[in-house]
């Protein structure tokens, strides 16, 4: 049985204005920095097979300093992509209703059959997701993988292997934390169970709160 433990990269410079980052190559804040550096404390210590990263920089650089004291070396996998946000790339929620808001009231009440236009359907994104956890487990059957992602793409993956159905995404799962562990169990039947959510790795005294995608 493979065990992944799935990690949304540190804070970027896009957090504080809660906008939409997909495909954009975002960079970390100084604080994402510390974010990775104390989940490279908890990984030094974790008995970790392998990191596997979304190719995106946000995520390579998280994945870096998080497989600092592993002697592993991470691999960037483009099936690790964040969901492509379409026309709301970069914008805020409010700057979507703004500027299409049909589109935005329609996505608010099923992500998945209108998800943002111009962008990826959440569907898609899950089947190359789950391609890609596959052959890791294929790989390391009886290994302990950290996967270095995406908010979104995490949270359909969730709904997925836990039977929720995918459109329950943004309510399921408000919140991704950066930097904070999510484990799964993967048995040889492709099923998961969820071990656990959203825990630090460490209290960070004076840290913000995250808010919820909206």
């Amino acid at each position: 049985m493979t065990e992944f433990v799935l990690v949304r990269h540190g804070e970027t410079t896009w957090h504080e204005e809660n906008r939409y980052a997909g495909r954009t190559d975002v960079s970390l804040t100084d604080r994402g920095r510390r974010q990775a550096e104390l989940l490279g404390q908890w990984a030094a210590g974790a008995d970790l097979t392998a990191v596997r990263t979304s190719p995106l920089g946000r995520c390579r650089d998280t994945g870096l300093l998080a497989a600092t004291g592993t002697g592993l070396t991470p691999v960037a996998d483009e099936r690790l992509l964040e969901l492509d946000f379409g026309d709301g790339e970069g914008l805020t929620a409010a700057e979507m209703t703004a500027r299409f808001p049909d589109a935005r009231a329609a996505f608010e009440t099923d992500p998945v059959e209108h998800h943002l236009p111009g962008g990826e359907h959440p569907a898609h994104a899950v089947d190359r997701a789950v391609g890609c956890l596959a052959d890791l487990a294929g790989a390391h059957p009886d290994g302990r993988v950290l996967v270095v992602g995406h908010s979104t793409l995490n949270r359909l993956l969730l709904c997925h292997l836990l039977g929720i159905p995918l459109r329950q995404y943004r309510r399921t799962f408000p919140v991704v934390r950066n930097c904070a562990l999510t484990t799964l169990r993967w048995a040889s039947t492709g099923t998961a169970a969820l071990i656990e959510l959203n825990r630090p790795v460490q209290d960070q005294p004076g840290s913000r709160t995250e808010q919820p995608r909206t």
